[in-house]
């Protein structure tokens, strides 16, 4: 799923939960979800699931590059999780004259593997509860400073008490909003490579105006293969290391599915809010999503612009379009679903509610100012927000909004150092050019800079802009065309050669009063910025938030039990699940959509819908294969109830047995308003059909011991 986010709300509705809502730790899988799960339809125990000292599915499913999934689906180690989560790491490994994203890439060998420069993988050990431990070192009359201090220190011991000498990264994280502590324990392997991905035609069927759609038919999937040491220990990238031996790997179904099947998906949501206030909801929705959708539709302009014109910057700028347009739609949807919904209403009535609650007299020293506090907060911010969301997209889709500024403190700092230290911080700082100037065309970047100024100027005054930039915008009267022009033509950070010039011969006082320099860090302290009072209104917020969920717990409101997504491993369970007939999908059932629905929306050149030739040739033949359904039909998507957010691409979707049925890469935009509140009507998760994937492995590009080397179920 592109990065959606879906989820519940404050569960102030009265209604009891559902098994397709969730996203549970997989720690409690027998106490709170096995029975149920049972019922729907699985057979497997909850030590299959997740085991500390046997091989488990936990095992086979990793974080895919630290923001999506992936499955481990053979026992050499080979990866499967979604094209837009490859994305990145195949444009980096394409050229003009060999461009896998375009055309697609399988490998003849082990050998033919490509690995990108940076990718990893993490599999998760094991987790365990920390909330006592931690909470004993706090008190009610610590300062939020104070409080975050403590939970560090302590934070520190358990992380280094778990990680075996370095041998395993642990994290202590949050949950309900501060009032659970878990740690996680992970390992770490960063030499990953290219196995194979599928033409772009294929990957990215349907491009933007689909996104988010259904019904959807994208093959939206690429493949990796992990490899190690001799011994199966993490290393880096060596010719000599092996493929690989992985603890468990994923069999694989081709039986297909129906209506009501069980579907349990297994993955690392990144990011949910699912007890935000109706002060949150509205900020979102009228000051903050409306300034990320023009910031970044203004960015995507101006790239699209110079994408159409030179292959070579279309390839460069691929992966930050991509994601750039994924977020503007989504966001966009939101603002739409949630008015539609009247969801921020909903929340208050509940909220009003709750209030009278924590204002009777055994509550009221605890929670009787919670509300107040918050509503407080969202009143007082909402033009923060709306102008931190023009900046931020300012600094997402330009180069030259944080390279400056970065570079140039990095620097500054490494002119103050002795010799010893200035040889510790010059790989960072060049590693830091690196990733800001290695895909990189300056006039695209000189227009898409000038561009969000001119919108953040106009937009962003009412809270008040960086001092830089209000002083030209009143000199140019919005119009920063010739300000950026003579900026980047007399700057250190105009390009990489430019910074390897100054740095050949450097006057580090030259750094201060370069004008791209000036500009970028002045819009950097200004988006960090606080002062005393927004520090403590942040703080009485932060205490006011965990209150508040503590509050709806403790009066039995809020009676769910799974917490907000973070980044950490969970289950959700549901079932293939319709949506409601649509004359669009030529599907019987409207859970499915079939490569007879994929061809008729094929437009010969078309960005968005063309097909490959070869494709097109094997539909016709109808060479399907043992991966056509008995329905005769070649399937491509199907839709879940299951309850996923952005950080689940890739995620496996597994049938009762633990066996593959499909991968986990989107949401539906009916559901958009998911983002706060659960609709069990609408809320579903679009999947690539692992017999697609096979199909194309196997009769698209004839990768037959690719084929051979996974458990295929039949």
């Amino acid at each position: 799923m592109k990065k959606i986010i879906v989820f519940f709300t404050l569960c102030l509705i009265a209604f009891p939960v559902r098994a397709d809502e969730g996203m549970w730790f997989l720690m409690f899988i027998e106490r709170l979800n096995h029975r149920d799960m049972e019922k729907m339809g699985l057979q497997l125990t909850a030590e299959e699931i997740y085991s500390i000292n046997h091989h488990s599915i936990k095992d086979a499913v990793v974080q895919f590059n630290g923001g999506c999934t992936a499955e481990i689906v053979s026992k050499d180690g080979l990866v499967l999780t979604n094209h837009h989560c490859g994305y990145n790491a195949i444009a980096e490994l394409s050229t003009p004259e060999t461009n896998y994203l375009k055309d697609g890439y399988w490998a003849e060998n082990r050998a033919a593997e490509k690995k990108p420069k940076s990718l990893y993988v993490r599999f998760f050990v094991r987790m365990d509860d920390v909330s006592k431990r931690i909470l004993a070192k706090l008190n009610d009359s610590m300062s939020e400073a104070d409080r975050a201090k403590a939970i560090q220190q302590e934070t520190a011991l358990i992380e280094k008490e778990n990680n075996e000498g370095g041998k395993y990264t642990v994290s202590v994280r949050p949950f309900f909003q501060g009032n659970e502590y878990y740690y996680f324990v992970y390992q770490d392997y960063t030499d990953v490579r290219l196995v194979g991905a599928p033409p772009e035609s294929i990957g990215k069927f349907g491009g933007d105006t689909d996104n988010w759609e259904w019904p959807r038919h994208t093959g939206d999937f690429s493949m990796f293969r992990v490899y190690g040491d001799a011994n199966g220990n993490p290393a880096e990238y060596s010719t000599s290391n092996v493929p690989l031996q992985a603890k468990h790997h994923l069999p694989i179904s081709i039986k297909g599915v129906k209506e009501n099947d069980f579907a349990m998906i297994l993955g690392y949501p990144g990011r949910t809010n699912r007890w935000m206030p109706a002060g949150g909801i509205e900020q979102n929705v009228k000051y903050a999503y409306p300034a990320w959708v023009e910031g970044a539709k203004t960015g995507m302009d101006v790239l699209r612009k110079y994408m159409d014109k030179d292959p070579k910057v279309r390839l460069a700028y691929a992966s930050k379009y991509a994601s750039t347009a994924n977020y503007w739609k989504n966001r966009q949807g939101m603002i739409d679903a949630l008015t539609k919904a009247g969801t921020a209403k909903t929340k208050a009535v509940q909220e009003n509610k709750f209030n009278s609650w924590a204002n009777t007299a055994a509550q009221k020293t605890q929670y009787g100012s919670v509300l107040a506090t918050i509503n407080s907060y969202y009143e007082q911010t909402d033009l923060r927000a709306r102008h931190d969301n023009y900046l931020s997209q300012l600094m997402r889709t330009t180069a030259y909004g944080p390279a400056a500024a970065n570079i140039g403190n990095a620097l500054i700092a490494y002119y103050k150092e002795n010799e010893a230290k200035k040889a510790e911080l010059l790989p960072r700082i060049n590693s830091m050019i690196e990733n800001y100037y290695s895909e990189f065309y300056a006039p695209l970047e000189q227009e898409v800079f000038t561009a969000q100024l001119n919108l953040y100027a106009a937009k962003g005054a009412e809270y008040g802009l960086a001092p830089t930039v209000a002083a030209l915008a009143a000199k140019n009267k919005g119009d920063f065309s010739a300000d950026i022009k003579a900026a980047v033509s007399n700057s250190i950070f105009t390009s990489k050669e430019s910074i390897a010039a100054f740095m050949a011969n450097p006057k580090a006082e030259a750094i201060a009063t370069d004008p791209l320099y000036a500009l970028s860090n002045d819009m950097m302290l200004k988006l960090r910025a606080k002062t005393p009072e927004q520090t403590q209104q942040d703080a009485d917020f932060g205490k006011s938030y965990r209150l508040l969920v503590a509050g709806l717990r403790d009066s039995k409101m809020n009676t769910i039990q799974y917490p907000d997504a973070n980044s950490t491993m969970r289950l959700t369970y549901g079932k293939v699940r319709a949506l409601p007939a649509n004359k669009r999908n030529d599907a019987k059932t409207n859970n499915y959509t079939t490569m007879t629905g994929m061809v008729a929306k094929y437009k010969a050149g078309d960005s968005e819908f063309d097909l490959p030739a070869r494709l097109l040739e094997l539909n016709s033949k109808k060479d399907f294969g043992v991966y056509a359904d008995k329905g005769g039909y070649m399937p491509v998507n199907f839709l879940t109830d299951n309850d996923i957010t952005g950080g689940n691409s890739g995620s496996p979707v597994l049938n009762g047995k633990g066996e593959l049925i499909g991968i986990a890469f989107d949401g539906n935009i009916e559901a958009m308003a998911g983002d706060v509140i659960f609709d069990p009507k609408l809320q579903r998760t679009i999947n690539v059909d692992i017999r697609y994937v096979l199909w194309i492995i196997d009769k698209y590009f004839g990768a037959k011991e690719t084929i051979q080397e996974m458990t295929i179920v039949e």
